[in-house]
Protein backbone atom coordinates (compact mmCIF):
# COMPACT_ATOMS: atom_id res chain seq x y z
CA UNK A 1 0.00 0.00 0.00
CA UNK A 2 0.98 3.73 0.02
CA UNK A 3 1.74 5.99 3.17
CA UNK A 4 3.10 8.80 3.93
CA UNK A 5 6.60 8.38 5.86
CA UNK A 6 9.19 10.30 7.50
CA UNK A 7 12.56 9.98 6.62
CA UNK A 8 13.80 12.77 8.39
CA UNK A 9 13.14 16.19 9.71
CA UNK A 10 10.84 17.90 7.23
CA UNK A 11 12.04 14.82 4.72
CA UNK A 12 8.33 13.17 4.18
CA UNK A 13 7.58 10.64 1.45
CA UNK A 14 4.85 8.78 -0.08
CA UNK A 15 6.24 5.09 -1.34
CA UNK A 16 5.32 1.97 -0.46
CA UNK A 17 4.87 0.10 2.60
CA UNK A 18 4.20 -3.54 3.78
CA UNK A 19 -0.10 -3.64 4.08
CA UNK A 20 -1.55 -4.23 7.74
CA UNK A 21 -2.80 -7.28 8.53
CA UNK A 22 -4.97 -8.65 11.68
CA UNK A 23 -2.36 -9.15 14.40
CA UNK A 24 -4.68 -9.39 17.83
CA UNK A 25 -8.32 -10.55 18.20
CA UNK A 26 -8.94 -6.86 19.37
CA UNK A 27 -8.01 -5.74 15.72
CA UNK A 28 -9.15 -4.13 12.59
CA UNK A 29 -8.35 -3.01 9.15
CA UNK A 30 -9.96 -0.12 7.98
CA UNK A 31 -9.46 1.08 4.58
CA UNK A 32 -8.83 4.71 4.63
CA UNK A 33 -11.42 7.30 2.61
CA UNK A 34 -10.01 10.43 4.44
CA UNK A 35 -6.99 11.28 6.66
CA UNK A 36 -6.54 14.71 7.72
CA UNK A 37 -3.37 16.25 8.43
CA UNK A 38 -3.43 18.12 12.38
CA UNK A 39 -1.63 20.70 13.77
CA UNK A 40 0.13 17.87 16.43
CA UNK A 41 1.29 16.33 12.90
CA UNK A 42 3.73 20.04 12.62
CA UNK A 43 5.20 18.88 15.97
CA UNK A 44 6.69 16.11 14.33
CA UNK A 45 9.01 18.26 11.89
CA UNK A 46 10.64 20.10 14.76
CA UNK A 47 9.89 19.11 18.42
CA UNK A 48 9.49 15.24 18.13
CA UNK A 49 11.18 14.76 15.29
CA UNK A 50 14.40 12.63 17.43
CA UNK A 51 11.21 10.28 18.50
CA UNK A 52 10.44 9.13 14.71
CA UNK A 53 12.61 7.02 12.83
CA UNK A 54 12.97 6.49 9.09
CA UNK A 55 9.91 4.39 7.47
CA UNK A 56 7.46 5.33 9.83
CA UNK A 57 3.75 6.07 8.98
CA UNK A 58 2.30 9.08 9.86
CA UNK A 59 -1.29 10.33 10.46
CA UNK A 60 -4.14 10.33 13.17
CA UNK A 61 -6.94 11.81 12.11
CA UNK A 62 -8.61 8.88 9.65
CA UNK A 63 -11.97 7.50 8.41
CA UNK A 64 -12.75 4.94 6.11
CA UNK A 65 -14.40 1.61 5.49
CA UNK A 66 -13.86 -1.80 7.72
CA UNK A 67 -11.96 -4.35 5.79
CA UNK A 68 -11.58 -7.10 7.92
CA UNK A 69 -12.39 -7.31 11.87
CA UNK A 70 -10.73 -9.92 14.43
CA UNK A 71 -12.69 -12.51 16.12
CA UNK A 72 -13.36 -10.06 19.43
CA UNK A 73 -14.42 -7.31 17.41
CA UNK A 74 -18.63 -7.48 17.32
CA UNK A 75 -19.75 -3.69 17.14
CA UNK A 76 -18.73 -3.30 13.73
CA UNK A 77 -18.42 -5.48 10.59
CA UNK A 78 -16.81 -5.13 7.18
CA UNK A 79 -18.46 -2.82 4.85
CA UNK A 80 -19.45 -0.14 7.95
CA UNK A 81 -18.31 3.12 7.44
CA UNK A 82 -16.15 4.14 10.59
CA UNK A 83 -14.42 7.12 12.11
CA UNK A 84 -11.03 6.28 14.02
CA UNK A 85 -10.18 8.03 17.17
CA UNK A 86 -6.62 9.35 17.74
CA UNK A 87 -5.97 7.56 20.74
CA UNK A 88 -5.88 3.91 21.31
CA UNK A 89 -8.03 2.95 23.85
CA UNK A 90 -9.84 -0.29 25.16
CA UNK A 91 -12.45 1.05 26.71
CA UNK A 92 -12.57 -1.60 30.08
CA UNK A 93 -9.46 -0.15 32.46
CA UNK A 94 -9.65 1.75 35.06
CA UNK A 95 -8.95 5.16 33.44
CA UNK A 96 -11.25 4.41 30.59
CA UNK A 97 -14.14 3.42 32.55
CA UNK A 98 -13.37 6.75 34.27
CA UNK A 99 -13.55 8.85 31.42
CA UNK A 100 -9.90 9.23 30.74
CA UNK A 101 -9.63 7.38 27.38
CA UNK A 102 -6.06 9.71 26.72
CA UNK A 103 -4.55 7.37 29.75
CA UNK A 104 -6.00 4.01 29.04
CA UNK A 105 -3.62 1.71 31.03
CA UNK A 106 -4.10 -1.18 28.64
CA UNK A 107 -2.15 0.85 25.84
CA UNK A 108 -0.31 3.46 28.38
CA UNK A 109 3.34 4.22 27.26
CA UNK A 110 5.07 3.24 31.02
CA UNK A 111 8.84 2.46 29.61
CA UNK A 112 8.29 6.34 28.17
CA UNK A 113 5.94 7.70 31.06
CA UNK A 114 3.67 8.53 28.19
CA UNK A 115 0.07 8.55 28.05
CA UNK A 116 -2.53 6.10 25.98
CA UNK A 117 -0.92 5.12 22.77
CA UNK A 118 -1.55 7.40 19.50
CA UNK A 119 -1.72 6.63 15.99
CA UNK A 120 1.44 7.81 14.04
CA UNK A 121 2.57 9.44 16.80
CA UNK A 122 6.05 8.58 17.67
CA UNK A 123 8.28 6.07 20.47
CA UNK A 124 6.90 8.28 23.22
CA UNK A 125 3.17 7.02 22.06
CA UNK A 126 3.61 3.79 20.71
CA UNK A 127 4.93 3.93 17.62
CA UNK A 128 1.84 2.37 15.92
CA UNK A 129 1.73 3.08 11.98
CA UNK A 130 -0.69 6.05 11.15
CA UNK A 131 -3.62 6.67 9.36
CA UNK A 132 -1.89 8.58 6.29
CA UNK A 133 -2.10 5.67 4.72
CA UNK A 134 -4.29 3.37 1.67
CA UNK A 135 -4.79 0.92 4.83
CA UNK A 136 -4.76 1.11 8.78
CA UNK A 137 -4.62 -1.63 11.34
CA UNK A 138 -6.60 -0.78 14.53
CA UNK A 139 -5.86 -1.70 17.85
CA UNK A 140 -8.28 -1.95 20.37
CA UNK A 141 -11.00 -2.00 18.14
CA UNK A 142 -13.42 -3.51 19.80
CA UNK A 143 -14.02 -0.39 21.48
CA UNK A 144 -12.13 2.73 19.54
CA UNK A 145 -14.08 3.01 15.90
CA UNK A 146 -17.19 4.83 15.58
CA UNK A 147 -20.21 3.66 13.30
CA UNK A 148 -21.14 6.92 11.39
CA UNK A 149 -23.86 7.07 8.39
CA UNK A 150 -22.62 6.04 5.08
CA UNK A 151 -24.52 8.95 2.99
CA UNK A 152 -22.90 12.07 4.27
CA UNK A 153 -19.44 13.39 3.02
CA UNK A 154 -16.36 12.34 4.45
CA UNK A 155 -15.94 15.68 6.20
CA UNK A 156 -19.10 15.68 7.91
CA UNK A 157 -17.68 13.29 10.39
CA UNK A 158 -13.79 12.51 9.84
CA UNK A 159 -13.20 15.61 12.67
CA UNK A 160 -14.54 13.01 15.25
CA UNK A 161 -11.43 11.75 15.03
CA UNK A 162 -9.62 14.49 17.05
CA UNK A 163 -10.37 18.19 16.44
CA UNK A 164 -14.15 18.27 17.38
CA UNK A 165 -13.84 16.28 20.20
CA UNK A 166 -10.34 17.98 21.28
CA UNK A 167 -12.48 21.36 21.05
CA UNK A 168 -15.50 20.46 22.93
CA UNK A 169 -13.67 18.88 25.63
CA UNK A 170 -11.47 22.65 26.06
CA UNK A 171 -14.80 24.26 25.82
CA UNK A 172 -16.51 22.09 28.43
CA UNK A 173 -13.02 22.64 30.84
CA UNK A 174 -13.11 26.23 30.19
CA UNK A 175 -16.29 26.09 32.60
CA UNK A 176 -18.35 27.24 30.00
CA UNK A 177 -22.25 28.47 31.36
CA UNK A 178 -25.29 29.63 29.39
CA UNK A 179 -24.28 33.23 28.97
CA UNK A 180 -20.51 33.04 29.46
CA UNK A 181 -17.74 34.92 27.76
CA UNK A 182 -15.46 32.92 26.33
CA UNK A 183 -12.06 33.92 24.40
CA UNK A 184 -9.88 31.65 22.29
CA UNK A 185 -6.34 31.75 21.50
CA UNK A 186 -5.69 30.40 18.13
CA UNK A 187 -7.83 30.16 15.29
CA UNK A 188 -6.49 26.80 13.81
CA UNK A 189 -8.61 24.08 13.02
CA UNK A 190 -9.34 23.22 17.16
CA UNK A 191 -9.55 26.84 17.65
CA UNK A 192 -12.21 27.30 14.82
CA UNK A 193 -14.44 25.16 15.95
CA UNK A 194 -13.55 25.85 19.85
CA UNK A 195 -15.96 28.86 18.82
CA UNK A 196 -18.51 27.46 17.59
CA UNK A 197 -18.56 24.79 20.11
CA UNK A 198 -18.65 28.01 22.77
CA UNK A 199 -21.67 29.58 20.78
CA UNK A 200 -23.62 26.49 20.39
CA UNK A 201 -23.41 25.48 24.82
CA UNK A 202 -24.69 28.84 25.32
CA UNK A 203 -21.97 31.43 25.56
CA UNK A 204 -22.81 35.29 25.34
CA UNK A 205 -19.92 36.28 24.10
CA UNK A 206 -16.91 34.73 22.10
CA UNK A 207 -13.27 35.95 21.43
CA UNK A 208 -11.45 34.35 18.58
CA UNK A 209 -7.50 35.38 18.48
CA UNK A 210 -5.25 35.03 15.62
CA UNK A 211 -3.03 37.11 13.35
CA UNK A 212 -3.42 35.04 10.36
CA UNK A 213 -6.48 37.01 8.23
CA UNK A 214 -8.09 33.63 6.64
CA UNK A 215 -8.30 32.73 9.92
CA UNK A 216 -9.80 35.99 11.26
CA UNK A 217 -12.27 35.69 8.01
CA UNK A 218 -13.51 32.30 8.70
CA UNK A 219 -14.13 32.82 12.37
CA UNK A 220 -15.96 35.95 11.82
CA UNK A 221 -17.82 33.97 9.04
CA UNK A 222 -19.53 31.87 11.81
CA UNK A 223 -20.93 35.18 13.60
CA UNK A 224 -17.49 35.26 15.76
CA UNK A 225 -16.27 38.53 17.30
CA UNK A 226 -12.43 38.69 16.06
CA UNK A 227 -9.02 40.20 17.70
CA UNK A 228 -5.77 40.70 15.55
CA UNK A 229 -3.45 40.40 17.87
CA UNK A 230 -0.90 41.01 15.00
CA UNK A 231 0.20 44.71 16.31
CA UNK A 232 -0.68 43.87 20.28
CA UNK A 233 1.94 44.32 22.62
CA UNK A 234 0.00 43.01 25.66
CA UNK A 235 -2.41 40.91 24.41
CA UNK A 236 -3.55 39.71 27.99
CA UNK A 237 -4.39 42.98 28.72
CA UNK A 238 -5.93 44.11 25.87
CA UNK A 239 -8.67 41.12 26.31
CA UNK A 240 -8.94 42.68 29.70
CA UNK A 241 -9.95 45.82 28.45
CA UNK A 242 -12.45 44.67 25.32
CA UNK A 243 -14.36 42.32 28.42
CA UNK A 244 -15.64 44.53 30.98
CA UNK A 245 -12.47 45.67 32.48
CA UNK A 246 -12.27 42.46 33.77
CA UNK A 247 -11.70 39.79 31.14
CA UNK A 248 -13.36 36.65 29.72
CA UNK A 249 -14.85 33.72 32.32
CA UNK A 250 -13.17 31.15 30.30
CA UNK A 251 -10.05 31.01 28.11
CA UNK A 252 -9.25 28.50 25.43
CA UNK A 253 -5.47 28.30 24.15
CA UNK A 254 -5.32 26.32 20.95
CA UNK A 255 -2.19 27.45 19.86
CA UNK A 256 0.31 25.13 22.05
CA UNK A 257 4.42 25.06 21.47
CA UNK A 258 4.35 26.90 18.01
CA UNK A 259 3.05 29.95 19.25
CA UNK A 260 4.66 32.54 17.01
CA UNK A 261 5.72 35.37 19.82
CA UNK A 262 7.67 33.19 21.96
CA UNK A 263 11.39 33.92 20.11
CA UNK A 264 13.50 32.51 22.79
CA UNK A 265 11.65 29.23 23.02
CA UNK A 266 11.80 29.15 18.89
CA UNK A 267 15.21 29.16 19.51
CA UNK A 268 15.78 26.55 21.53
CA UNK A 269 13.80 24.34 19.13
CA UNK A 270 15.95 25.36 16.42
CA UNK A 271 18.89 24.89 18.37
CA UNK A 272 17.59 20.85 19.55
CA UNK A 273 16.35 20.29 16.15
CA UNK A 274 19.63 20.70 14.78
CA UNK A 275 20.96 18.55 16.92
CA UNK A 276 21.64 14.57 16.22
CA UNK A 277 18.65 12.37 17.32
CA UNK A 278 20.70 10.58 19.48
CA UNK A 279 21.52 13.55 21.30
CA UNK A 280 18.41 15.69 20.71
CA UNK A 281 15.79 12.97 22.10
CA UNK A 282 16.80 13.17 25.87
CA UNK A 283 17.34 17.16 26.00
CA UNK A 284 13.33 17.03 24.12
CA UNK A 285 11.99 14.64 26.86
CA UNK A 286 13.86 16.01 29.97
CA UNK A 287 15.08 19.56 28.95
CA UNK A 288 12.64 20.72 26.83
CA UNK A 289 11.41 24.45 26.33
CA UNK A 290 8.39 25.41 24.78
CA UNK A 291 7.16 28.37 23.32
CA UNK A 292 4.72 30.03 25.97
CA UNK A 293 3.41 33.26 24.52
CA UNK A 294 0.15 32.12 23.88
CA UNK A 295 -0.32 30.30 27.57
CA UNK A 296 0.94 32.93 28.97
CA UNK A 297 -1.30 35.39 27.78
CA UNK A 298 -4.18 33.39 28.26
CA UNK A 299 -3.30 33.36 31.80
CA UNK A 300 -2.96 36.75 32.00
CA UNK A 301 -6.04 37.88 29.69
CA UNK A 302 -8.84 35.67 31.93
CA UNK A 303 -10.91 37.24 34.69
CA UNK A 304 -10.23 36.57 37.95
CA UNK A 305 -11.49 33.10 39.18
CA UNK A 306 -12.15 32.57 35.47
CA UNK A 307 -10.79 28.97 33.82
CA UNK A 308 -7.98 28.59 31.40
CA UNK A 309 -8.31 25.48 29.02
CA UNK A 310 -5.08 23.72 27.83
CA UNK A 311 -5.54 22.12 24.43
CA UNK A 312 -2.50 23.59 22.12
CA UNK A 313 0.25 21.13 22.65
CA UNK A 314 3.20 20.92 24.99
CA UNK A 315 6.06 19.20 24.81
CA UNK A 316 8.55 20.75 27.86
CA UNK A 317 10.00 19.83 30.76
CA UNK A 318 11.61 23.13 32.35
CA UNK A 319 9.07 25.63 31.27
CA UNK A 320 9.19 29.21 33.81
CA UNK A 321 5.48 30.10 34.52
CA UNK A 322 4.23 33.03 35.83
CA UNK A 323 3.35 31.43 39.29
CA UNK A 324 2.21 34.78 41.12
CA UNK A 325 0.19 35.80 38.39
CA UNK A 326 -1.56 33.05 38.74
CA UNK A 327 -1.81 32.61 42.33
CA UNK A 328 -3.00 35.91 42.87
CA UNK A 329 -5.90 36.04 40.12
CA UNK A 330 -7.05 32.32 41.35
CA UNK A 331 -7.36 30.75 37.84
CA UNK A 332 -7.85 27.35 37.38
CA UNK A 333 -6.28 25.30 34.92
CA UNK A 334 -7.25 22.36 32.94
CA UNK A 335 -4.88 20.68 30.57
CA UNK A 336 -4.38 16.87 28.43
CA UNK A 337 -5.16 14.95 25.83
CA UNK A 338 -8.56 14.71 24.85
CA UNK A 339 -10.73 11.66 25.94
CA UNK A 340 -12.42 11.24 22.18
CA UNK A 341 -14.72 8.37 23.17
CA UNK A 342 -15.86 10.19 26.39
CA UNK A 343 -17.36 13.43 24.24
CA UNK A 344 -18.79 11.58 21.19
CA UNK A 345 -22.63 10.33 22.45
CA UNK A 346 -22.78 14.49 23.38
CA UNK A 347 -21.51 15.33 20.00
CA UNK A 348 -23.00 13.34 17.70
CA UNK A 349 -26.21 15.30 17.83
CA UNK A 350 -24.80 18.40 16.77
CA UNK A 351 -22.99 16.44 14.00
CA UNK A 352 -25.68 14.52 12.36
CA UNK A 353 -28.06 17.90 12.14
CA UNK A 354 -28.69 19.05 9.05
CA UNK A 355 -28.48 22.18 10.49
CA UNK A 356 -24.56 21.65 10.96
CA UNK A 357 -24.25 24.13 13.82
CA UNK A 358 -20.50 23.58 14.22
CA UNK A 359 -19.86 23.86 10.74
CA UNK A 360 -18.11 20.96 9.64
CA UNK A 361 -17.82 21.09 6.26
CA UNK A 362 -16.61 24.45 6.50
CA UNK A 363 -13.27 23.93 7.70
CA UNK A 364 -11.51 22.20 4.97
CA UNK A 365 -8.93 24.31 2.99
CA UNK A 366 -7.39 21.89 0.79
CA UNK A 367 -7.99 18.54 -0.74
CA UNK A 368 -4.95 16.77 -1.72
CA UNK A 369 -4.29 13.57 -2.95
CA UNK A 370 -2.23 11.19 -0.87
CA UNK A 371 0.66 11.58 -3.13
CA UNK A 372 0.87 15.46 -2.29
CA UNK A 373 0.89 15.21 0.95
CA UNK A 374 4.67 16.60 1.91
CA UNK A 375 3.32 19.21 0.07
CA UNK A 376 0.12 19.81 2.56
CA UNK A 377 2.58 19.56 5.79
CA UNK A 378 4.54 22.79 4.03
CA UNK A 379 1.85 24.62 3.27
CA UNK A 380 0.27 24.10 6.73
CA UNK A 381 2.95 24.83 8.54
CA UNK A 382 4.14 28.32 6.69
CA UNK A 383 0.05 29.28 6.72
CA UNK A 384 0.74 29.77 2.78
CA UNK A 385 -2.31 29.58 0.14
CA UNK A 386 -5.12 30.40 2.96
CA UNK A 387 -4.42 26.62 4.34
CA UNK A 388 -6.47 26.21 7.37
CA UNK A 389 -7.12 22.09 7.21
CA UNK A 390 -5.80 19.40 4.58
CA UNK A 391 -7.77 16.77 3.79
CA UNK A 392 -5.87 13.82 1.82
CA UNK A 393 -7.53 11.06 -0.08
CA UNK A 394 -5.40 7.90 -0.59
Amino acid sequence: MRALTFHGKRDLRVEDVPDPRIEQPTDAIVKVTSSAICGSDLHLMEVLGPFLHTGDVLGHEPMGIVEEVGPDVTHIKPGDRVVVPFNISCGHCWMCTRGLMAQCETTQNRATGKGATLFGYTDLYGAVPGGQAEYLRVPQAQFGPIPVPSDEPDERFLFLSDIIPTAWQAVKWADVQEGSTVAVFGLGPVGQFATRIAKHLGASRVIGIDRVPERLAMAQRHGIETLDNSDIDDVGEALIELVDGRGPDGVVEAVGMEAHDSPFGKLAHGIVGALPDAVAAPMADKMALDRLGALHAAIKGVRRGGTVSVSGVYGGEVDPMPMMEMFDRGITMRFGQCHVKRWIDDIMPAVLDDADPLGTLDLTTHHLPLEQAPHGYDIFQKKQDGCIKVVLKP
